[in-house]
């Protein structure tokens, strides 16, 4: 089947570890494929429904053949990790030697789940013969893959056997050294950071797109440098080969021209009677090519997954990979429908087909359950963020008191920063909390410096604050920070000690810091943005804007230092912004900063220090690092244009296709309850004076009109009917009638 008019979907959340294969030794005589497998091996087979037993059996017969393409289409929630852990299993019941078979996955935890469930598989039905499922030796991510081959094929492709690997950090840190032999780190201007200098090279080496494309589509502000960053590229792959180290990227890269080989490619295949891949949705153009050169004709090969979830293109996936897959091959590649739901509720899967399916394009799958329920997917209206934050706490604590324990409940989100105002609630509400996606919102590093600022501002005696906020200046590092802030200690040593702990002795700290700071001769490369500092600690210190005003004077001077140090600043920019609002609702900064003081971990603890293995706790996640996941209870925050889709990702059709496919991932995460909340309202900044201090939202358009009666639509809080004029009342009001139009013109006789 072709792909129709409806959805598309990208994903890709590559665990690039290296793996450790397992090798085993077994007789060819009992690896061949004439030994005959039990009489009753295709019994393990009856729990699967037809549809996945067609994909488990599709080609897989006696005769040893590798199969014709296969294209498994695996909707949310049907099921795809058993199939294609079955299938694999069929293979080996069948003959298949299970160390001819490559077995690919995006995790190198999902890569070992697979061979685990494939050995118990394939263990059942084998018997006696169950020790043939362990030679599963060639599972794991692409990546650990390509390094285990490329050291293997090293002689024939130019590389060192004893290559070395830099991870992303080491990466970047030589991109760096290379930026500095070059001279660019010292232009008149600001050149790109070594991050995003990095992150420029790795999207054009995964996406197949020209440099000029790509800072057009994704760093238009990196456009002038064009001619320098193709010299550094260039400069540094001149390095790597120099030290023979490779990257993350060369992993694949270097393995796809091995594919584009003829006489490589032929050998490669040879070693291969089945290759598997899991998430196929995930793959980018590299990806892709590896599969098509080694296996051409698509013998034996099998592709699983599922175009309506593909979100991942700004890691360099492309839903062109699923969709174009079975037009690669003559006849076309057969193409098995996983339809059937395990998941969700009818009501939930209703909603999410009607979204997805309109979609610009993609293949027809309309998913059904045979779980009913009465309950349809909650469209809840609220006021603005802080009531969506008080609803989502309400209905979390009610499901809660119903028996649903918080883990089984989840918050998803377009962007890490939309939590922010919930995050405040839950910590103020004492409900333990773990975010993904990203840490907790307090703990940012871009928050972080900000909050700094603020509470230097607020002690002057701070030096943990004024050594990090002394360093946000370029070229000053540890050392000058130190002569910096010692310099402030001497100056404000002025105040008397009596009024050390006094408003005075604080006051005459504030007045002494500005002024040690103003005489402060900083670093030729700091110069620059030394005078604009000294200006606001001297506003700030001194209080000459009110309170929350300052916070705002924080924020404009902080943003150069923000998309200096950040690739992101975009996105870091709206955490600042979304902390400005919650700002605004506290009486005064030192409020701020004592409520912002973060809870011991025993309360709250983000993805890496769950305080105790068997507490409770609910789960707050973005949607890209939700998918593959289930929750009873789910919640989709700020369901609204400008969100979901987001603003930055409406310019063509392609981008806002993966936000509808975004949406229908959240969507299909809840087992039972679905609540998509939309608020009304969003405080704004950046107004001129006479602006408006908010904006008013509409709905996402991925849920138009005529969606509605798939959904509950309803306004939170419930507003109370008042209350009409009894009659009794009516007539007790006639004996009061006054005529205040006479009244009003008399008042000018």
């Amino acid at each position: 089947m072709a792909p129709q008019k409806g959805a598309l979907a990208v994903a890709g959340c590559m665990d690039i570890q290296y793996a450790s294969p397992h090798h085993l030794a077994f007789p060819t005589t009992v690896l061949s494929a004439t030994h005959s497998p039990p009489s009753d091996a295709t019994a393990w087979l009856a729990q699967l429904n037809e549809a996945q037993r067609e994909a488990v059996e599709f080609g897989v017969d006696d005769s040893g053949q590798p199969p014709a393409a296969l294209l498994v289409l695996a909707g949310a929630g049907s099921g795809k990790t058993n199939t294609l852990a079955h299938r694999v299993a069929h293979l080996v019941v069948k003959g298949a030697d299970p160390r001819r078979i490559l077995l690919l996955t995006f995790s190198r935890r999902a890569a070992q789940e697979m061979t685990r469930r494939v050995t118990r598989i394939a263990g059942a039905a084998l018997g006696a013969r169950a020790a043939l499922a362990q030679g599963l030796t060639w599972s794991g991510t692409f990546h650990s893959v390509g390094a285990r081959l490329l050291r293997e094929y090293a002689d024939l492709i130019g590389l060192s056997p004893t290559f070395t690997i830099n991870d992303r950090e080491d990466s970047a840190d030589l991109m760096n050294l290379v930026r500095h032999e070059l001279g660019l780190s010292a232009k008149e201007k600001r050149f790109p950071s070594k991050n995003t200098c990095f992150s420029i090279y790795s999207r054009v080496v995964n996406t197949g797109a020209s440099l000029v494309d790509v800072l057009d589509t994704a760093f238009p502000w990196c456009r002038e440098w064009e001619a320098d960053l193709r010299a550094l590229f260039a400069a540094y792959v001149a390095a790597k080969q120099t030290q023979s180290v490779l990257d993350y990227d060369d992993l694949l890269l270097y393995w796809s021209h091995m594919a584009a080989e003829p006489s490589i490619a032929a050998d490669l295949s040879g070693r291969f009677d089945h290759v598997l891949v899991d998430e196929y949705q995930d793959t980018n153009r590299l990806q892709a090519s590896i599969l098509l050169g080694i296996k051409p004709d698509g013998r034996g090969l099998t592709v699983v997954g599922d175009d309506a979830q593909s979100i991942y293109s700004f890691r360099g996936a492309t839903v062109r990979n699923i969709l174009d897959f079975p037009a690669h091959f003559n006849p076309p590649a057969k193409q098995v429908t996983l339809e059937r739901n395990y998941r969700s509720t009818q009501p939930i899967l209703a909603a999410s087909n009607a979204v997805i399916d309109l979609a610009a394009e993609r293949f027809t799958k309309n998913l059904w359950t045979d779980r009913a329920s009465a309950q349809r997917p909650r469209l809840v209206t609220v006021a603005d963020e802080v009531d969506q934050a008080r609803y989502v706490v309400e209905k979390v604590l009610e499901a809660r008191e119903d028996g649903m324990k918080l883990k089984s409940q989840a918050v998803l989100f377009r962007a890490s920063h939309h939590s922010a105002t919930l995050e405040i609630e839950l910590t103020r509400r004492n409900i333990p909390f773990v975010k993904f996606g990203g840490l907790k919102f307090l703990d940012s590093v871009h928050v972080k410096d900000v909050l700094a600022v603020l509470r230097w501002a607020e002690n002057p005696r701070d030096r943990v604050a004024g050594f990090r906020v002394v360093q946000l200046m370029p070229g000053i590092g540890p050392a000058t920070a130190a002569r910096v802030l010692d310099q402030v200690a001497e100056r404000a040593g002025a105040a008397t000690p009596e009024d050390a702990d006094t408003a005075i002795g604080l006051h005459h700290d504030a007045r002494h810091r500005a002024g040690a700071l103003a005489s402060f001769v900083p670093p030729a490369r700091a110069a620059e943005d030394w005078q604009p500092f000294v200006e606001l600690m001297s506003r700030v210190c001194g209080r000459q804007s009110a309170w929350p005003a300052e916070f705002e004077l924080i924020r404009r001077w902080y943003e150069p230092h923000l998309e200096r140090n950040h690739e992101d600043a975009s996105i870091r920019q709206g955490d600042l912004l979304q902390m400005e609002s919650i700002a605004g609702t506290y009486a005064s900064r030192e409020r701020f900063l004592t409520e912002l003081t973060l809870d011991p971990p025993d309360a709250t603890s983000d993805e890496s220090g769950v305080p105790l293995i068997d507490e409770d706790y609910l789960i707050l996640s973005t949607i890209h690092s939700a998918k593959g996941q289930e929750w009873r209870n789910v919640f989709v925050l700020n369901g609204v244009d400008g969100c979901i889709p987001s603003d930055l990702a409406t310019g063509d059709d392609a981008a806002l296709d993966e936000e509808r496919r975004l949406l229908y991932v959240a969507m299909t995460r809840a087992k039972e309850d679905l609540h998509i909340v939309v608020p009304q309202r969003f405080y704004v900044h950046n107004q001129t004076q006479l602006g408006d201090r908010h904006v008013w939202a509409q709905r996402t358009r991925f849920i138009p009109a005529h969606l509605l009666p798939l959904f509950d639509a309803h306004a939170w809080p419930h507003v109370p009917v008042a209350a009409a004029p009894t009659a009794a009342g009516l007539a007790a009001a006639a004996h009061a009638k006054i005529e205040i139009a006479a009244r009003l013109r008399k008042m000018w006789d």
